[in-house]
């Protein structure tokens, strides 16, 4: 016996009518009508999602939602570089065809995850790695109901985006999500990056689930009590998460004893994590009187840090008092890290951050750091947080979703190699609003340059990148264009001016810049070879990180951009490989570029911040690198068919269009 049919049927029925029709009607306009067309689709998409059904009717019609061009001339079209964190703004917004475009293209993924519909630039790996994120992040949409807030500026639309995750949830299985989500802030806190609030925000979202009586996760999230811990709850002092102004009070009443065990317990879930509790710069501040032995102990140094500390005691008091404070407590680790890389030790270190302790930000400057940071420290605060981040963990600088990886790894490279020049271009960027930098012996300035590659300024950075990269990015793209009429690739002359002195001026690219086809395959392989690995070039480390280019694919192997990154070192894994361990611009680095080639960030002998790759696959996704002429290898010693498998892996990834025509009838044999 069929189930009866409601009104409410009737109406989700005459509802998903009127969509199909106005859907048909946007397939068929030209792309100049399209914007005409698009608002009945999206008020009617809104109308259906509304439904509690709804969403379970959108999914199977996002593909030809799509095809039809809802997602056109937006950041939508492109799933491949949208932001999980984002999205909790989108499906807030008081625009409800943002909610809707937002939810539409969430709907898109699960069908793109579930093999339902295989897109040209998003796997369905990626798609369901997305997808999880995103539930995780907005996991207060599944259980919790709309606050007042949500119904003041949204009002009945606060139900849509409750609906989508439900669904969304169903598909997916809750379950699986929460094992997944705490696998994978675990797998990128390995990487240690700077920017951790999206990973703090879902530790939050899962602790409340964890406290919730009505939510049972059965037998998953076992894995998440270290993180939420390590948060809220690392020691005995706070172990209840009583709130900062309880444990500043307890601390009073604490003796030596009781000091010692809260200061190691939060130094053992600092370092074991990459994350420092609220609590922890309340400590540490209560510390400053109390003597440096307590002090090194909540710090977790060895050492090298401890005899740093004792050395600049004057500054690295100052520099707690000036920006460690519960909203900046990543700071703590910064400094941490700090001490323990021995930095301080270089002559100009100390003075460069007494600068910086000191230092007036411009107006602008102020501005910009309070806009993406918020209000509850000030702006020299969190740029000086986000100096000692840098200096701490200079392989944990991050572009977000912006294309400005050549910036990044310029920061990243300067805070290895050159702290006190990083500290000088902050001091110009933040101080004064402009960046001179020298090509070729002229001046090159960041405020009279016409734009970089970046369109719009990014938020989404950490707080020195946020005032130094777009300097930065101005200036890189006019050292582009300085080189514009010049043969070949323009990375030959800017990396070495924009980087530093360090980079290699011996450069090879192995595609033909004005055809784009493979070209000189064998002789870069071999350059390649005899420069930097270890059994060709005379057992040489390398010594300073060289820039270099790569050839980014998909998991499917195709081919995605071209993406700047730093080779580090090349060394024998703890499983006697040789690998390439490389930093990569991303706030992720863990990443499946097809045919078997998946980049590893941790248990192959990486340093926090590092990927790597065998050798021979890392060379198969090289395009650019730089290196010293005067440094010797013996070309002649690398293997054939170690350069063919090497050579094969690119013909049958982003090659593959590249192969010239000669090749491919020589490949092919004589026609008969």
């Amino acid at each position: 016996m069929l189930p009866a049919v409601t009104a409410d049927d009737d109406k989700l029925k005459g509802l998903l009518e009127k969509l199909d029709e106005a859907t048909a009607l946007l397939a068929a306009a030209r792309d100049f009508a399209k914007p005409g067309k698009l608002p009945r689709v999206l008020d009617t998409a809104r109308r259906v999602m509304l439904h509690p059904d709804g969403c379970a009717a959108m999914a199977p019609r996002a593909r030809v939602l799509e095809e039809a061009g809802v997602f056109a001339g937006s950041d939508w079209a492109s799933p491949q570089i949208l932001v999980p964190a984002l999205t909790p703004h989108s499906l807030a917004s008081a625009d409800a065809n943002t909610v809707v475009i937002e939810a539409l293209s969430e709907l898109r993924l699960l069908a793109v995850a579930h093999g339902e519909y295989r897109h040209p630039l998003i796997s369905a790996e990626q798609a369901h790695h997305y997808l999880t994120q995103v539930i995780a992040i907005n996991l207060t949409l599944l259980f919790g109901a709309a606050t007042e807030a949500e119904r003041e500026t949204q009002g009945r639309l606060a139900q849509l985006p409750r609906n989508l995750f439900q669904y969304l949830t169903e598909r997916i299985g809750y379950e699986h999500v929460i094992d997944q989500l705490i696998e994978e802030i675990w797998r990128i806190l390995e990487q240690r990056p700077i920017q951790v609030d999206a990973l703090k925000s879902m530790i939050t979202q899962i602790a409340t689930c964890q406290a919730d009586p009505d939510i049972d996760l059965g037998a998953s999230g076992q894995g998440a009590n270290r993180l939420v811990s390590a948060l809220f709850s690392p020691t005995r002092g706070c172990q209840e998460d009583p709130g900062i102004a309880v444990y500043r009070e307890r601390l009073g009443s604490m003796d030596p004893s009781a000091l010692q065990s809260e200061a190691t317990g939060f130094a053992r879930a600092m370092h074991d994590t990459g994350l420092v509790s609220p609590y922890h710069p309340v400590l540490l501040r209560f510390l400053l009187d109390q003597g440096d032995h307590l002090l090194t102990e909540a710090l977790g140094l060895s050492a090298t840090g401890r005899d740093c500390l004792l050395c600049y005691r004057d500054l690295v008091h100052a520099l707690i008092r000036a920006c460690v404070h519960p909203p900046t407590a990543q700071a703590t680790y910064g400094l941490a890290l700090l001490l323990e890389r021995g930095i301080l030790y270089q002559p100009s270190m100390a003075p460069a951050l007494l600068r910086q302790l000191g230092l007036q930000l411009s107006d602008w400057s102020q501005a910009r750091l309070t806009l993406a940071f918020g209000d509850a420290v000030s702006p020299r605060a969190r740029l000086l947080e986000g100096v000692l981040c840098m200096l701490g963990q200079p392989l944990g600088v991050g572009q977000g979703n912006n294309p400005t990886c050549q910036s990044a790894r310029a920061l990243s490279m300067w805070a290895y190699s050159d702290p006190d020049y990083l500290l000088q271009m902050v001091a110009w960027a933040a101080r004064d609003d402009e960046i001179i930098m020298h090509f070729e012996g002229q001046p090159i300035s960041s405020r009279e340059s016409e734009g970089g590659v970046a369109t719009t300024l990014p938020l989404d950075l950490d707080p020195v990148s946020l005032l130094v990269v777009p300097h930065l990015d101005r200036i890189y793209a006019e050292m582009g264009r300085r080189c514009v009429d010049r043969e070949g690739d323009p990375h030959r002359w800017v990396n070495p001016e924009f980087h530093g002195w360090w980079s290699g001026r011996g450069f090879r690219i192995n595609v033909d810049v004005a055809t784009g086809h493979l070209a000189d395959m064998d002789a870069f392989l071999r350059h390649f070879y005899a420069s930097y690995h270890p059994y060709y070039n005379g057992d040489l480390p390398l010594i300073h990180p060289q820039p270099a280019g790569i050839a980014v694919t998909d998991s499917a192997a195709r081919f995605i951009g071209w993406h700047a990154i730093t080779l580090l070192r090349v060394n024998i894994d703890p499983t006697d490989v040789m690998r390439a361990y490389f930093y990569n611009p991303n706030n992720d680095s863990g990443q499946d570029w097809g045919d078997g080639i998946r980049v590893s960030t941790a248990g192959n002998g990486e340093r926090f911040g590092e990927s790597s790759l065998p050798f021979e696959e890392f060379a198969s996704r090289l395009y650019i690198f730089h290196y010293d002429p005067l440094e010797r290898g013996e070309l002649a010693q690398v293997a054939q068919e170690e350069l063919d498998r090497v050579i094969a892996r690119i013909h049958r990834s982003w090659g593959a269009d590249r192969i010239p025509a000669t090749e491919l009838q020589a490949s092919e044999g004589p026609h008969v």
